[in-house]
């Protein structure tokens, strides 16, 4: 029996991820949420249809604890409802979360929300390519004002915040896709406070998020994620989700999201929310598969240098990455002496690993960043964001991680250039 004056007990995130958000008694005792495919739901009274559309629409405020009854599939679903839910406890800090169709719609719909025509917004480079391509193919010719900073660079990251006109907006993708080079999400907090027009916080929290990586305790304000990669685990789905301190700001984007029609299908919600319980035990196995194979890799004769966050040697990249993470992650990014020619010799050499954009997922991929995933991006950016043909980038999975190195390091050795001008042998 509990003491007089005892705190409630709070359960930790990983029985929280099963237990709440859900009740049998509403899926005829299903132990697991049912899927719930209807695109509109009947109302118990004209009272209630009334009270939920002056919810949907910002009108009105639901009271605590009080039951808004749904209305359309495109603005909410139970299988929304419960995965918003149980994904709220695996991200520190966070008090509510909405779910979307991509990644790319998650971050869609954040800029459309926080930003408007005429307003500027600050985004760290490299950003994943997709990212650039909605910043210079939609906002910017709309009349948003894009400030791009170097990631890392937390004094020209200052320089901009104070120095924009009309900010709404401070976007950071750390670590960097796919240089792995880290952003002081707490510097980005304090310097957007500082500033007159108070802009928002974001972070891409797609590498090292949920398990080892927590903006919002931080202090930023939106944390973002690519949920096709770690979250869903398994490369066989598309999903995104945005989590928040302020549940006023996730009722916002729901708002926009009603209007884009982007909301996260019932099959997709359903599965995800499957995955959740193991994202942490997944993310755990990666990390330690590629911290062993980074190391062991580094050194390696036909690598310039290995990236990775164990393996870094500016002061300012480990103070960082000591700040505000708490292991290294699944991501490694190779730099392979011989350029592109290299480069495509060792994918072709690979045996287990799989040449395949994309990351997250129980297998390893690996990918050549320059021609796939960044290759929206114009010369000068890619040089000046430090993303060459050298560069190869892996998704460790959960294979036995012997086998991958060994599979990584046969490659390597493999590699072959053919002779021509400039080339030499490897």
């Amino acid at each position: 029996m509990p003491r007089k004056h005892e705190p409630p007990y709070v359960v930790r995130p990983s029985t929280a991820v099963l237990t709440r958000g859900f009740d049998p008694r509403l899926s005829l005792g299903s132990a697991r949420p049912a899927v719930f495919r209807s695109s509109t739901y009947v109302f118990t009274t004209p009272e209630s249809a009334q009270r939920a559309f002056e919810i949907a629409l910002g009108k009105a405020t639901p009271e605590p604890g009080e039951n808004v009854e749904l209305i359309y599939a495109r603005l909410n679903h139970p299988n929304a409802e419960i995965l918003e839910d149980q994904i709220v406890p695996l991200e520190k800090g966070a008090a509510a979360a909405a779910v979307f169709n991509s990644g790319m719609a998650a971050i869609s719909t954040v800029f459309l929300s926080c930003c408007g025509p005429g307003e500027s917004f600050i985004f760290t480079t490299p950003v994943y390519g997709g990212t650039h391509h909605l910043i210079h193919t939609l906002l910017e010719p709309l009349g948003f004002r894009p400030i791009p900073v170097p990631a890392g660079d937390g004094a020209a990251l200052e320089r901009a915040i104070m120095g924009a006109k009309d900010l709404r907006l401070v976007f950071l993708e750390t670590p960097a896709n796919p240089t792995l080079t880290m952003t002081d999400i707490r510097r980005a907090v304090e310097a957007a406070r500082g500033a007159p027009q108070g802009p928002l916080v974001a972070v891409d929290n797609t590498f090292l998020g949920p398990a080892f990586q927590h903006p919002l305790e931080l202090g930023a304000d939106l944390v973002i994620y690519s949920a096709t990669k770690y979250l869903a685990g398994f490369s066989d789905m598309l999903a995104g989700v945005v989590l928040a301190r302020d549940a006023d700001l996730v009722a916002n984007l729901r708002g926009t999201r009603a209007i884009l029609g982007n909301i996260l299908q019932p099959d997709e919600c359903w599965l995800l929310n499957s995955r959740l319980p193991t994202v942490t035990l997944r993310m755990n196995r990666q990390s330690k598969n590629a911290q062993r194979i980074a190391e062991a890799l580094n050194g390696h004769p036909a690598l310039r240098r290995v990236l990775y966050p164990s393996l870094l040697a500016d002061p300012d990249q480990i103070r960082i990455r000591d700040a505000q993470c708490d292991f290294p992650g699944g991501i490694i990014t190779l730099d392979v002496s011989g350029g592109r020619v290299a480069a495509f010799s060792f994918l072709k050499n690979l045996r287990i690993a799989r040449d395949a954009v994309s990351l997250g997922g129980v297998e390893t991929l690996a990918c050549h960043p320059r021609t796939t995933t960044h290759s929206e991006l114009d010369e000068a950016t890619l040089d000046a964001a430090g993303i060459s043909d050298s560069l190869v980038r892996i998704s460790v999975g959960i294979e036995d991680w012997r086998d991958i190195l060994r599979d990584l390091r046969e490659a390597l050795d493999g590699i072959r250039i053919p002779p021509g001008p400039g080339s030499h042998p490897v």
